[in-house]
């Protein structure tokens, strides 16, 4: 099938063209032209290892999808490395153990580059997630920055680019964001 809008030729099942990104459906809707249509949601597999293949990318923008995949993730692996601690290596079922320590490192910063980039999506600066630390000492404060923190991780992405990037939704996103030079 050939795209309407750059003449490439695609697969007959194809959703979007491989070359520009517009979407190949057949509906004559209006308002389902080019760049419109959203992708399907990120699964919990596609979160995981964009979690780890965009390990240090503080820009661009990340879905809600790809946030709490990611997040639900990182919780299921952390339960089970701290399972093995308790059993395996004895340690206290309070206590982390080695195991759970060493995981923890490791999604520390692909963690907070993820949060920044949902907190892009949302058109707020990523320096909101250093606020949070600088505030965790101050247990109220605290309390408040990470409550507003998870509202937002809860709030729908900007419809169409902002200042930090093309929408995670759109088709022609991720297209979009490696062409375009860095800030």
């Amino acid at each position: 099938m050939k795209c309407t809008a750059c003449g490439k030729d695609n697969p007959d099942n194809a959703q979007f063209c491989g070359i520009c990104g517009a979407s190949m459906s057949e509906s004559g809707d209006s308002d389902t032209g080019t760049g419109t249509a959203e992708l399907p949601m990120v699964s919990f597999l596609d979160a995981a290892t964009l979690g780890f293949t965009r390990y240090v990318d503080f820009r661009g923008r990340s879905s809600r999808a790809e946030y709490w995949w990611w997040a639900l993730f990182v919780v299921l692996v952390d339960i089970i490395a701290q399972a093995i601690d308790t059993v395996v290596l004895g340690t206290d079922l309070w206590d982390t153990g080695l195991l759970a320590t060493v995981w923890e490192l490791a999604v520390l910063i692909p963690s907070l580059a993820l949060g920044a980039r949902r907190l892009h999506d949302i058109n707020r600066s990523g320096w909101w997630l250093a606020g949070l630390f600088g505030y965790i000492l101050l247990i109220i404060p605290g309390l408040v920055m990470t409550v507003l923190l998870i509202i937002w991780a809860c709030k729908r992405g900007d419809t169409g680019p902002n200042k930090y990037g093309p929408d995670p939704r759109q088709p022609t996103s991720q297209r979009t964001l490696t062409a375009s030079p860095a800030p």
